[in-house]
């Protein structure tokens, strides 16, 4: 059971550091699911993820209730949108469905950014 929490610990992070990037990814479920696995598992590699000076801190402001940074909030709804913008305009003419769902997503995403808090 050690190794599997420390595998799908493992795909999580590597989940979540994706999700940097890729605007319909969330970053910090995966790495509370990877902190939760690690925590299970392996004490060294929950403290590394932790301690981490890039992933730490999601990790960190989510177990101590924070919020999150409002110059962090600006920056995912832009990424998120242009995003999902370009890919909305991709499929607008092939399946406009999929441009309806990108764009309810993409509003969702966005409630649910905004509505949380600002540190």
């Amino acid at each position: 059971m050690k190794y599997f929490l420390i595998a799908c610990g493992s795909l999580a992070v590597g989940l979540g550091i994706l999700g940097i990037f890729l605007p319909v990814l969330p970053t910090t479920p995966f790495l509370l699911l990877a902190a939760a696995c690690y925590a299970k598992s392996s004490p060294q590699l929950s403290a590394k993820l932790n301690n981490n000076k890039y992933l730490g801190r999601y990790i960190r402001d989510y177990r101590e209730n924070r919020g999150i940074k409002r110059s962090i909030k600006t920056r995912v709804i832009v990424m998120l949108w242009l995003g999902l913008g370009s890919s909305i305009l991709i499929f607008l003419f092939k399946n406009p469905w999929i441009s309806v769902i990108l764009a309810c997503i993409g509003i969702a995403v966005t409630i649910h950014i905004l509505s949380q808090k600002s540190i």
